[in-house]
Formats: structure tokens, C-alpha cells, sequence
């Protein structure tokens, strides 16, 4: 792991070593990888485009990525105030569950956290990103496993898009400070960019005012990351792109013991070659640490007690990837290739607290393993583009372990084991059509099966929010979804278009919070696998603009219901917890040159907390805003607003009816520099 990271980093600096070849010799390097194949004109593919990503009042890539309404994290709070365990992300109202349904890809690599699933959001700083393409709806073999509700795919950006040196300061309300630096050149035949961020903050005060007590106080943050980046040219159209990166993150959830630890860095080495053969070799490792203080609070709320001193929580992920596009001809695009992805983890808790001092130890995790091979073939002829796709999976589930002892004597516990390791197998794959009827009038319809493996978090750690707690599931099987779509694209101009598709989804054995028991003042849950989720609905997708104006609309509506028998029967025919029937998104915006204005109004509506549907969060609708004003040729003032008219943002319940909120009303003003 060492070497790998030493070896990113020489490369990185490799660049400088170009400056002695001729200008003749020089060939510009993209630092991206294959070509996505024509076949996903078939499929509901949305992009974001740097500059959208960058100008959100927030700064924040989750933020940016809910304009493709029907993407959801777990809860509604961003990255400066949820618990991180809570920021998985999804799609078409397969909620439900924390951990990430949607592959998340950055250069290739995927990044959801390799014990619990989650997204680690601070580690991404908006403006050192080229785009992000989201693909709605399972499947995608060529990206990887894990793509149960879709893919998305962040790219980084390249030297003529962060510019030579660009900063950015601004202070917002409750003494927060959000400061970024981007740049990057073309040094002979190769590139090199970095990115770093530090945002901190006192933060607000979760809970609801009406549900406060002298428990409660506002929960800060403290967050900073790098990226490195380089690119060079080898010779005959291969380049070798190098990726170092870390980030770090420190939260607390506004009560006493609460605080919340994460660091991570990530290396990747990727081959791309653009001869008659294409080709791309990738190779990864990632390192995680996590640690988190959990409480619960006396119905008074006026103190807090520890219960859980999740300590120490590392984790691994090692990846690598190989796949070739060879020159068929004949209008046939094909993709061969073969991934494999390693994680392992474990997590170090003490818990059974009693005044203040804690009498037992846990330890539990183990490892998961996938290996899988993928073909993708694209056909265009005339108007029709076809698209088949597949993919074989070998998963195993292995060395899982729960260790529990008494701090005093160090004698085990019960529910000590060590669970047996498990095998398996996963067909799954994609087709799809694409037909142009009209000039600016295509048709798509497609059909996808994708699949996803439990995390090491929901198969061995048992956690707890306040007085609610879950358990975790060794015997958890693997989620499997099947799904279908209709959808039609309307480009009547070069300024407008418009997408519709019409999606049904069914996710069979997934995996959700059930509850066990519950009382006025807490509940019991535990990890299971419940017969099936099935989400029906349809997404709107609107982008116009004319000179220095734009508009861009989304809307998602999803009717997803549980259908479930034996234990979890109770829950038949309800609604996946936190998961919104209505989303939608719409953006207005002016731009000429460095000056700009927007404003963002999101809606998501009434959704339940829990599995049972007995608590309802309301709906909830936000405006943010950004403004630019240049000063002089590099100089620019800067003025956002999050949550301009304050909108009460409820983002949980617990189990005594204590609601927790998002982010209230935040305005930040700031200057940006520009170095040309």
C-alpha cells in the first residue's frame, strides 16, 4: 500500500521530466478514460456540467448533484451536519437503507467507503471536477458491480478547465469559513492540477427548536482535502494518468460525546491507450479511518450519557481493472474487460455504559471480494442505436468475526463467533434501443438486471441513534434488481431539450432497517432481507438557454412500495423509509463572463422516517442563490445564499418524537482570483 502511494506520488512530479522534449514531439493527453460506448443513448443519462457544479450556494458536491431529481442520500442533511454513515446515495426511490444503491465513480475508481458503503462528500471539492454524468437505472456491466440504481461518474478536470491558479475565500453565517485552491498546466507532452479545500464552521443547532433541550448546542465542523494529479504521454497514444488524494473530516452532532473522526487517501495508476486498439489498465487502493461517539439523551433533554465509543473503525479497499475496445467495424462498437475489487474492515467499539465508564469491547468485520468479467457491444445504423451488455460476478463473503469481551476480566461474551465464509455468483447485464424517429425526436426503451453485495458494515456492525438501535446481519444475501424503462428526447433547437422516462424497478431481497419492537421512547431494529421494493415512476429533464441566459428543470415522481411476508410482513404494501414521492429541482441563471447570477428552488415532498410509516417528515421547499460581480480582470466578489427564506428542513426522527433538521438559512460573501 505504501509503494503504491510512493509510486503515485513520483508520478505525479513525472510531468517536469517532459520539459526537455521538442514542441515537435508534444501531443496533448486528455486524461480521461475509454470513451463512454454510443449504446447509452439508449439509456436516461443526465450531465452536469462543471460550471453547475461549481457555482451551488453550498459549494458542496452533493448539493450539486440533487439537480438530476430522484437522487437522494439517506437523509435530507448535507456533509457539514449528517452523520456520514448516513450519506449513502440512490436513485429512483430505492431508499431505505444508508448504504449506497448508485456506483460512484471518480476517474474509474470507485468511492463509496470500502466497510460501510457510504460517500465521503467533503473529499470532493467541486471546482477540481469536469463534469459528473449520471446514469439513471441498474446494469451498467462496463462501469462495475454495484450499479443497482444507477452510476455516476465524476471526472476531473484538466488544466485549460481549473485554470492556471484560481482561489476562492468566503466567510459565512455562524463564523464559517470555506477556502479553496485549483490550478494546474500542460508541462511539455504531459499535465499536472491540484485541488485543495478547508471549510469549517460552528454549526447550528440540529434538533428543533420546539424539541430543544439544555442538551443541545449547535454541532461544528472542520474539513480540508487535496487532490494531485497527473497526466503523460508514453509514446504510440498511451498515456499513464497517476491520482493522489486524501481528505479530512471532523463533525459533531450537537450533543456532549457525539464527536465524529474520518481521514482517508486514496492512490490510482491508470494505462489508457487510444491507438486502433483502445485499451485502459487501472489499478487502485484506498485507506479509511473512521471513529464516532454516539448518546442518548434523558427525556428532558437536559443530559446526554454515552452509550457507543465506536473508536476505531479501518478499512481497506484494493482494486484493479483491465478492458479493451478492439477496431470491429461495421458500425459495432465492443468493450471486453475484467475488475476485481478487495475490501476489509472491521470495527472497534466500547459500549454498555455506566456512569460514564464503559464495560465491554467489540470488535467485529471481515472481508468481501468480487471478480467479475463484462462485455458491452454497441450497433448504430442510420437512426438505431442498440446496445446489449452483460456481465458475471463472483462474490465471496469471508473471514467475518464478532468479538465481544468484558473490559475488566477480558472474558468473551455472548454472540461471540466467527461466521462462515460464503460464495456465490451474479448474472447480470443491460440491452436498450435508441431510435431516432424525427430530427430532435428519439426514442429509447431499455431493460437492466444489476446487483449488489452487503457492506462489511450492515453484515457485522450493530449501531445506535439516540435511544433507536439496529442490529446487524451475517446471513444477509446480495440485493438483485430488475428494471425497465421507457423514455423519449425531444431536441427541437440547439438552445432546448427535454428528456421523459417512464422507469420500473424491482429490488428483490433487499436490504432495510426492520423494526423489532418499539416503545414511546425507543426502538429496536435489525438489519434483514425483505422479499422486495418495487418503484414505478417517472423523470422530467428540462435544459434551455439563449445568449447569457439558462434554465435547467428536473422533476421525479416515484411510487415505490415494500412487499414483504414472515417476520417482516407488517411492512407489506408501505412506503421505503426516507424515500420522497416527489422531487424536483429548477435552476434560472444569467451569465456574461465572470458575471453571474442564479437561483435554485428545490422541493422534495413528505416522506417517512422509519419502515413502519408511523413517522412523517414533512415537505420541504428551499431557494438558494449566487451572485458574481467582477472587479477587475481576475478579481471577483461573490454573495451566496443556502436556504434564503430559512425553510424548516426536517431530516429525522427519533424514536421519543425529537425531530432533527438540515441546514437553516446560511449567507456567505467571498472573492474569487483567477490567475490567467
Amino acid at each position: 500500500m505504501n509503494r503504491t502511494a510512493l509510486a503515485a506520488g513520483l508520478l505525479l512530479a513525472a510531468p517536469t521530466t517532459a520539459l526537455a522534449q521538442s514542441q515537435e514531439e508534444v501531443i496533448v493527453v486528455t486524461g480521461r478514460g475509454l470513451d463512454a460506448p454510443p449504446g447509452d443513448a439508449a439509456y436516461d443519462v443526465v450531465t452536469i456540467d462543471r460550471a453547475r457544479l461549481a457555482e451551488t450556494a453550498s459549494g458542496r458536491l452533493e448539493d450539486s448533484l440533487r439537480d438530476a431529481a430522484g437522487l437522494a442520500q439517506f437523509r435530507r442533511s448535507d456533509s457539514r451536519s449528517a452523520h456520514p454513515t448516513s450519506q449513502g446515495i440512490t436513485l429512483r426511490g430505492l431508499g431505505g437503507n444508508a448504504s449506497s444503491r448508485a456506483l460512484l465513480l471518480l476517474d474509474g475508481v470507485p468511492q463509496a467507503d470500502p466497510f460501510g458503503g457510504w460517500v465521503a462528500f467533503p473529499a470532493y471539492l467541486p471546482d477540481r471536477l469536469a463534469a459528473a454524468r449520471i446514469t439513471r437505472g441498474g446494469g451498467s456491466g462496463y462501469a462495475g458491480p454495484g450499479a443497482l440504481a444507477g452510476t455516476i461518474e465524476l471526472e476531473s478536470g484538466t488544466p485549460e478547465a481549473l485554470g492556471t491558479l484560481g482561489l476562492r475565500a468566503a466567510y459565512g453565517s455562524r463564523d464559517s469559513l470555506d477556502a479553496s485552491a485549483v490550478g494546474g498546466a500542460r508541462l511539455g507532452s504531459g499535465v499536472f492540477t491540484f485541488a485543495g479545500q478547508y471549510a469549517r464552521g460552528d454549526g447550528f443547532v440540529p434538533v428543533a427548536a420546539e424539541d430543544r433541550g439544555a442538551a443541545d448546542r449547535p454541532a461544528p465542523y472542520d474539513q480540508a482535502s487535496l487532490a494531485l494529479r497527473s497526466v503523460i504521454e508514453l509514446g504510440g497514444g498511451t498515456e499513464l494518468q497517476a491520482n493522489l488524494s486524501g481528505f479530512r473530516d471532523r463533525r459533531d452532532r450537537g450533543i456532549d460525546f457525539t464527536s465524529i473522526r474520518s481521514d482517508g487517501a486514496d492512490a490510482s495508476l491508470r494505462l489508457v491507450g487510444r491507438g486502433a486498439w483502445r485499451w485502459s489498465a487501472l489499478g487502485y487502493v484506498q485507506t479509511r479511518a473512521f471513529a464516532s461517539g454516539f448518546a442518548s439523551v434523558d427525556d428532558a433533554r437536559t443530559r446526554a450519557t454515552p452509550t457507543l465509543d465506536q473508536f476505531n473503525v479501518p478499512a481497506t479497499g484494493l482494486g484493479a481493472r483491465v478492458e479493451v475496445q478492439p477496431p470491429v467495424g461495421g458500425g459495432v462498437t465492443l468493450r471486453l474487460g475484467a475488475d476485481a475489487r478487495h475490501v476489509e474492515g472491521r470495527t472497534q467499539e466500547r459500549y454498555g455504559f455506566s456512569n460514564g465508564t464503559p464495560a465491554n469491547l467489540r470488535r467485529a468485520g471481515g472481508r468481501n471480494l468480487t471478480l467479475g468479467g463484462f462485455a458491452d457491444a454497441s450497433y448504430e445504423t442510420g437512426g438505431l442505436t442498440l446496445s446489449l451488455g452483460g456481465r458475471l460476478d463472483h462474490w465471496s463473503i469471508a473471514q467475518g468475526f464478532l468479538d465481544q469481551r468484558a473490559i475488566s476480566t477480558g472474558a468473551p461474551l455472548a454472540g461471540s463467533q466467527a461466521y462462515p465464509d460464503r460464495q456465490g455468483w451474479e448474472a447480470t447485464g443491460r440491452a436498450g434501443a435508441a431510435l431516432r424517429a424525427a430530427e430532435g425526436v428519439t426514442l429509447r426503451a431499455a431493460a437492466y438486471r444489476g446487483w449488489r453485495l452487503p457492506t462489511l458494515n450492515e453484515l457485522y456492525r450493530p449501531f445506535r441513534v439516540g435511544n433507536d438501535s439496529t442490529a446487524a446481519n451475517a446471513g444477509l444475501s446480495p440485493e438483485r434488481l430488475t428494471g425497465a424503462e421507457l423514455g423519449l428526447d425531444l431536441q427541437p433547437s440547439p438552445a432546448l431539450s427535454a428528456r421523459a422516462t417512464l422507469f420500473w424497478n424491482r429490488l428483490d431481497d433487499a436490504i432495510a432497517n426492520v423494526t423489532l419492537s418499539s416503545t414511546p421512547t425507543s426502538v429496536s431494529r435489525q438489519r434483514q432481507n425483505i422479499d422486495r421494493i418495487a418503484a414505478k415512476g417517472a423523470e422530467l429533464d428540462l435544459s434551455w438557454k439563449h445568449g447569457p441566459l439558462s434554465l435547467a428543470a428536473s422533476y421525479a415522481y416515484t411510487d415505490a412500495r415494500v412487499r414483504a411476508a414472515d417476520a417482516a410482513a407488517a411492512l407489506d404494501t408501505l412506503r421505503p423509509a426516507q424515500t420522497a414521492r416527489h422531487q424536483a429541482s429548477a435552476t434560472a441563471a444569467w451569465r456574461r463572463g465572470e458575471a453571474g447570477l442564479s437561483l435554485t428552488g428545490r422541493y422534495t415532498g413528505p416522506q417517512f422516517e422509519d419502515d413502519q410509516n408511523s413517522r412523517s417528515l414533512a415537505e420541504a421547499f428551499t431557494l438558494d442563490a449566487a451572485a458574481a460581480l467582477p472587479l477587475a480582470r481576475s478579481l471577483t466578489v461573490e454573495a451566496r445564499a443556502e436556504n434564503l427564506a430559512d425553510a424548516r428542513v426536517e431530516a429525522g426522527i427519533s424514536g421519543p418524537g425529537v425531530v432533527e433538521r438540515a441546514s437553516p438559512r446560511t449567507l456567505w460573501l467571498g472573492m474569487r482570483y483567477r490567475l490567467r
